[in-house]
């Protein structure tokens, strides 16, 4: 049966509408936990005392001081990834069930932007550290709860056949939002933000703030036009703490029926939490480790998503070429050699970070989009929504690692550069993982 003109119309205005709300969080990523509000504002010396902000860079009781600044966000961050692990399957479980998957997700994007705009009262000064790691903590736990239940969405606006597209286009508005939000910040920086006083941090605070509101605005389509799925069929409600029960049902279930989904879905998990933090601590490393000015890492931002977002649409053609495996594997081994020469030339200057840290950006787009389509070919046809599900889920269960081993390591040497191999052994771990993972004939085929 053909579809209407209208019928059509309403179709594409529920796919940008969906689409939009990565528009719309994405700043949370690439502005504040990034490249501007954590790395510029929130491990620099204006949370230092006075006395050691005021020694010369390079000084080792700044240095020490700053890598203590470092090490305890990332230890904010880790305990986050552990309320990430226990909250966000149960909680994706019970909006399956009630069908409330749209409802949970306006609570979760105002909270997102509540948590931006508190960030405006994170003053330039060391009381407020520990304010401000807490709150960009309570964020990315609110951030990714929200997104499973936007994934979950996916089937609302998509059919099989263009499921891959729709959620591609997501992606990439994701990208494009993100690169727009850092230009407005670099020509606010250019202009002095019009001469406003912007002492007390007070242009990162507005910065913050102004995230918010882009977050509250440009998710209002996806709530207007998006309809609510409805409950799963065939699952009882169950109480909160029950639903940790079905829930290890569930993955059991998968290991005894469907193996290689479930070894992919786990080497998939550690992999993509070292993908995680390449981009959550590679702002820290610019401004810390490297010495990047303000505008220096805003446009290495900027650099840096779109060069990810062009790699992420090419590499789509050498998925359907030589396999999603392939294209996995050949961009993690990548990341593993660059990250390992960022760490031993972190003394010699900048251009090698905006070398390695380039292509860093352009292998994890790929990797993460090649992932998605992999998934799609190891999953039986019949338990696709239940395997995105879990998908959407699991992805959060090693996310604490990457940050858990980089305030690990800068707390054992001291050296904000240490936490570089935290994130090394993560992204090798899920390699090695990847690797043992028999995939079916046909897909090897």
């Amino acid at each position: 049966m053909s579809t209407t003109p209208t019928q059509r119309r309403v179709a594409l205005r529920r796919v940008w509408s969906w689409a939009m709300w990565d528009w719309a969080t994405q700043p949370f990523n690439s502005v504040i936990l990034t490249f501007v509000f954590v790395s510029l504002y929130l491990v620099s010396d204006r949370f230092l005392p006075t006395d050691i902000a005021a020694l010369p860079a390079g000084d080792p009781v700044k240095e020490h001081a700053l890598a203590e600044l470092t090490s305890g966000y990332g230890f904010v961050a880790f305990w986050a990834g552990i309320a990430i692990l226990l909250l966000a399957p149960v909680l994706g479980q019970n909006a399956d069930r009630a069908g409330r998957k749209k409802r949970w997700l306006l609570v979760a994007t105002a909270a997102l932007a509540l948590v931006q705009f508190a960030l405006f009262f994170v003053h330039a000064d060391p009381a407020y550290f520990w304010f401000g790691a807490i709150t960009v903590a309570l964020g990315s736990v609110v951030s990714e709860i929200a997104g499973v239940n936007y994934n979950a969405l996916l089937v609302s606006v998509s059919t099989p056949r263009t499921i891959g597209k729709v959620s591609g286009l997501g992606w990439g508005m994701g990208y494009i939002g993100g690169i727009i939000a850092l230009s407005i910040v670099v020509v606010l920086t250019f202009a002095n933000w019009f001469g406003m006083d912007t002492s007390d941090g007070l242009a990162y605070r507005l910065i913050a703030a102004g995230c918010a509101v882009w977050t509250v605005v440009f998710s209002i389509p996806l709530f207007l036009n998006v309809p609510e799925p409805p409950p799963a069929l065939g699952m009882k409600r169950v109480g909160f703490f029950a639903s940790y029960a079905e829930l290890v049902k569930d993955i059991v279930a998968l290991f005894r029926t469907h193996r290689p989904t479930f070894w992919f879905l786990l080497a998939s998990a550690v992999y993509r939490d070292g993908l995680a933090g390449v981009f959550a601590f590679g702002g820290v490393l610019a401004a810390v480790v490297y010495g990047f000015s303000t505008t220096e890492v805003m446009i290495f931002g900027i650099a840096a998503n779109v060069v990810a977002g062009i790699a992420t649409i090419f590499a789509g053609r050498l998925d359907d070429r030589y396999g999603a495996r392939a294209v996995i594997v050949t961009a993690l081994s990548i990341l593993v050699v660059m990250v390992l020469a960022v760490f031993f030339l972190h003394d010699a200057g900048k251009l090698p970070f905006w070398i390695g840290g380039l292509i860093l950006s352009a292998c994890v787009g790929p990797a993460q989009a090649a992932s998605r389509s992999l998934l799609a070919r190891v999953s039986p046809e019949e338990m696709q929504g239940e395997i995105f599900g879990l998908y959407a889920t699991t992805g959060r269960v090693a996310s604490f690692l990457a940050p858990g081993l980089w305030a690990l390591f800068i707390a054992w040497f001291g050296a904000t550069y240490w936490g570089i191999l935290g994130i090394l052994l993560v992204l090798l771990a899920g390699l090695i993982m990847l690797l043992f993972v028999r995939l079916p004939k046909h897909v090897r085929a």
